[in-house]
């Protein structure tokens, strides 16, 4: 069977950076960060001082005030990036396209921020008090269902949960839904608002989250000095349609999607196997699957958490992947100014590593003043530069062990 080619046609965004693509890609080329101080909730409480939040952000530019009280905030964030997306592509959905569109949006933990709400008013005030509303607020696919609702997309409809792999795996995924012709039309990535009470509770108790209470340098991927991740929210979509599809309505491609690669490690429940095994296959993978030599990659956009394993451990799997090309090719971590969005850093990466490949602009890693001697390749420190690229990578690796490689080609 001939595979489909799949393309990328509309991007929309609300991250710490902005509250569109085109502020959030603005400041990453400036290399911005969008750390500030913990607000959300009583920092108070915690080691962790800092989160990459979301700003000014108003649903109701997008949705009724009385709708957007029956969702939790990241499905508003995955309504808001999805729709600028189907602007973005200018694809008109009607009766007789809406069963060959489908929605594939991934969420690492839900609507945690309504699961801590409701247990308050359970506790409170009891049972019959809890809201009607509770379970379809809280569930992750409910981005993905309610993304279908608002845009009239009845083709294939789902959601994955792979942890911090989320978005990537959501993006694999609906590019094989295409691909093997289920679907033309794909609107794909993920949505997270963890910036609640108990994650950052649990995140602080793995001593997974940094405790550098100062926003400017707190996210410093691949520095001998990092500690931790920052904890981000916020969503990043993409429209993935099949090629000839998109050249037949004249839509504009910002690049090709090729290669998809997903494994397990089967190691540990949150720490990556030895030196990066699993994540080396996922590549592995990504390649075979594009028909891509490893010579051939310009840039990587690093799963790159700023955790001492992640950094470290990703480093060896790029070198083992791509042995001495390792040290050609740049790689760079947007989490050090994004933070890390969990399952929807996938979606916002997917969308920087097309940009990169289309403008020739590959988005810095700021915050990395003394490099570990360790994690030896190039991260693009601290300034973006400027540099066309044909072939770019964006990885993502999750707790459960799982790992999600993307490649994407500059469309020509």
């Amino acid at each position: 069977m001939t595979k489909r080619r799949v393309v990328v046609t509309g991007i929309g965004a609300v991250t710490p950076l902005g509250n569109t693509v085109e502020d959030t890609w603005a400041a990453a080329k400036a290399g911005k960060s969008g750390v500030g101080p913990l607000t959300r909730v009583d920092a108070e409480k915690f080691s962790a001082k800092v989160a990459a939040q979301v700003n000014d952000f108003d649903i109701e530019q997008f949705v009724e005030r009385k709708e957007a009280r029956k969702m939790d905030r990241f499905t508003q964030y995955a309504i808001a990036a999805s729709l600028m997306a189907h602007k973005d592509s200018a694809l008109e959905i009607n009766e007789s396209n809406a069963a060959r569109v489908g929605v594939w949006i991934g969420s690492g933990i839900g609507g945690m921020e309504t699961y801590e709400q409701q247990f308050l008013t359970f506790q409170e005030r009891g049972a019959r008090r809890v809201s009607p509303f509770f379970i379809p607020m809280m569930i992750p696919d409910m981005a993905s269902g309610q993304v279908s609702i608002y845009l009239g997309a009845k083709g294939p409809n789902s959601c994955s949960v792979t942890a911090c792999a989320s978005g990537t795996n959501s993006i694999g995924d609906a590019f094989k839904v295409i691909e093997r012709g289920d679907a033309d039309v794909m609107f794909t990535g993920g949505a997270e608002a963890p910036i609640v009470n108990m994650a950052i509770a649990g995140f602080t108790a793995n001593t997974a989250l940094t405790t550098n209470a100062d926003p400017a340098t707190a996210s410093r991927p691949f520095d001998k000095n990092r500690d931790g991740f920052v904890i981000g929210e916020g969503s990043g979509m993409l429209v993935l349609e099949e090629l000839e599809h998109a050249k037949a309505r004249g839509a504009k491609i910002y690049a090709e999607v090729l290669g998809y690669g997903a494994t397990g490690d089967a190691h540990h429940i949150t720490a990556p196997a030895p030196e990066g095994e699993g994540a080396a296959r996922a590549m592995h993978m990504a390649l075979s699957t594009a028909g891509i030599n490893p010579e051939q990659v310009d840039y990587i956009n690093a799963h790159g958490t700023s955790t001492p394993y992640n950094d470290l451990f990703e480093t060896l799997a790029v070198k083992s992947v791509f042995g001495e090309h390792a040290y050609k090719l740049a790689m760079s971590s947007t989490k050090s100014m994004t933070g890390h969005l969990l399952g929807a850093a996938g979606g916002i990466e997917a969308i920087f590593t097309v940009l990169a490949l289309k403008e020739g602009i590959l988005p810095p890693t700021i915050n990395l003043q003394e490099q570990d001697p360790e994690c030896d390749l190039d991260y693009v420190p601290n300034e973006a530069r400027q540099v066309n690229i044909e072939y770019a990578m964006s990885n993502s690796l999750g707790f459960g062990g799982h790992n999600a490689s993307l490649l994407f080609k500059k469309y020509e």
